[in-house]
């Protein structure tokens, strides 16, 4: 079963924490008023969401007897991998080629991609949220960056929220 199964440990409970998270990190974000510190708000919430992740997939794998490095979890992780690699190579690369603009893009983009290759090994419902996170990101790209703050709260906060919940409610917390 844990060979060739589906990854089973995505937590829902801690992806609507991190929507929360992201909520704070948007209230800060908008009282910038240059945009290398608004990035790093958001890159700050990318460290905080990624231990809450981590620490709550440990605690629903542990709650549910689901070994993460077992071959459905390296399958999760190396489908996750390269996007999220990608963005952190690009978002310096962006920044130095003063392309700021479209980071936000970039990152909804790429974090979308990465949930829906990763979530290709998981429970049917996390690619799909990876498609919403990718369809934010192709809007931000459509809109002027005056709306990036609102496409970052509707995808990570809103996105992981609702998914979130959903992945608690119907797949054991």
């Amino acid at each position: 079963m844990e060979v060739s199964g589906p990854f089973t440990a995505v937590p829902g409970w801690g992806l609507v924490a991190v929507g929360v998270t992201a909520i704070g990190a948007a209230l800060i974000a908008s009282h910038q008023v240059y945009l290398q510190h608004w990035i790093a708000v958001w890159l700050g919430e990318a460290v905080i969401g990624a231990a809450i992740t981590l620490w709550s997939m440990y605690l629903k794998a542990t709650r549910t007897g689901v070994v993460l490095l077992a071959a459905p979890g390296q399958r999760f992780a190396l489908g996750l991998a390269p996007p999220l690699f990608a963005g952190a190579v690009l978002t310096p690369v962006l920044y130095y080629h003063n392309a700021i603009n479209a980071i936000p893009g970039m990152w909804l983009f790429l974090y979308g991609t990465a949930v829906m290759t990763g979530g290709a090994f998981s429970i049917r419902i996390v690619p799909v949220m990876g498609i919403c996170f990718m369809a934010l990101g192709v809007a931000a790209w459509l809109t002027p960056m005056s709306w990036a703050l609102a496409w970052m709260v509707a995808g990570f906060a809103g996105i992981h929220i609702a998914f979130g919940y959903a992945i608690a409610r119907n797949y054991g917390g």
